[in-house]
């Protein structure tokens, strides 16, 4: 941070307002980078647990995967997926809410009898995998929050609150030089009168 530093008492005044502010707001901004960490290891561990979720489901139809090749996927469309936006820390984040499909008619007579427990079993698929989906979504907006967090925090820490208060000791050295002249001078042309006056 680069900044033109002007020897009077407004300068000095402006810089310790500047300086003032951004030793009220780090403290602030620790605690928001703080809670932005632990959302994200929290979002981390969710999808975490909904990659397993998907992994154990993909894992209990292994047997049947000769069977699923004639299933017919388009018995099964997404209409709408529902989600409520949660503001966190400042950021707007989709959550998801449920996932509305829409189930084709089928005859039962004209197809396995398993077809029926097969679309129940994709839409709990579908479900696990819009769910994911919407956390890698929420990961990174967080993400992107906690790094503009860090870097702010950095910011203040290591150049804006040091510069600043570089440029008060500056200023206030150079005012006092100033006036320790200043008063030297008058010291000087008080004695140059007192010696010059007949006594």
């Amino acid at each position: 941070m680069k900044i033109q530093i002007k020897y009077n008492k407004t300068a000095l005044r402006e810089f310790q307002k500047k300086l003032q502010i951004r030793e009220r707001a780090l403290p602030t901004l620790k605690n928001k980078e703080a809670a932005l960490r632990a959302m994200v290891l929290e979002t981390k561990k969710e999808i975490e647990h909904i990659t397993d979720s998907f992994l154990f489901k993909v894992k209990k139809n292994e047997p049947w995967k000769d069977l699923w090749q004639e299933f017919n996927t388009n018995l099964l469309q997404i209409e709408r997926v529902n989600t409520t936006n949660v503001k966190v820390a400042g950021i707007n984040i989709p959550v998801f809410e449920s996932l509305d499909t829409i189930e084709q008619d089928f005859s039962i007579f004209s197809n396995p009898y398993w077809f029926k427990n097969g679309v129940q079993e994709l839409k709990e698929i579908l479900e696990i995998r819009v769910r994911k989906h919407y956390l890698s979504n929420k990961l990174s907006l967080l993400e992107k929050a906690r790094k503009k967090a860090t870097q702010k925090v950095n910011l203040y820490e290591k150049v804006q609150i040091p510069t600043l208060a570089s440029a008060i000791r500056q200023i206030k050295r150079y005012l006092e030089d100033e006036e320790n002249l200043a008063k030297a001078g008058q010291k000087l042309l008080k004695r140059k009168l007192e010696q010059s006056l007949p006594s």
